[in-house]
């Protein structure tokens, strides 16, 4: 399926090409490495074993991570159809 002057596939492309950019960003983000911590670095809450085996080198209790997690982050974003009907909605 194509739309406008586009050719066959070029939506599935433009798709493909996202999901492969998100991802490469998060494979890229950093991981922790070394040995778990057994009390979180910022409440000092103790971190569950199960954490700490599920994610080696994990250094912040749940509640912790999710408070970071959601913090806002800028990411370049971009059109990538470049479209009136994508610009549009």
């Amino acid at each position: 399926m194509a739309g406008g002057w586009a050719r066959d596939g070029a939506v599935s492309e433009q798709i493909e090409a996202s999901i492969n950019d998100e991802l490469a960003r998060m494979k890229a983000q950093k991981q922790p490495v070394g040995e778990s911590l057994r009390f979180c670095a910022e409440c000092e809450e103790e971190i569950p074993e199960a954490r700490r085996l599920a994610r080696p080198g994990v250094k912040l209790c749940i509640d912790c991570q999710q408070e970071r997690d959601g913090a806002f982050k800028a990411r370049a974003g971009f059109n990538r159809r470049g479209s009136k009907d994508s610009q549009l909605k």
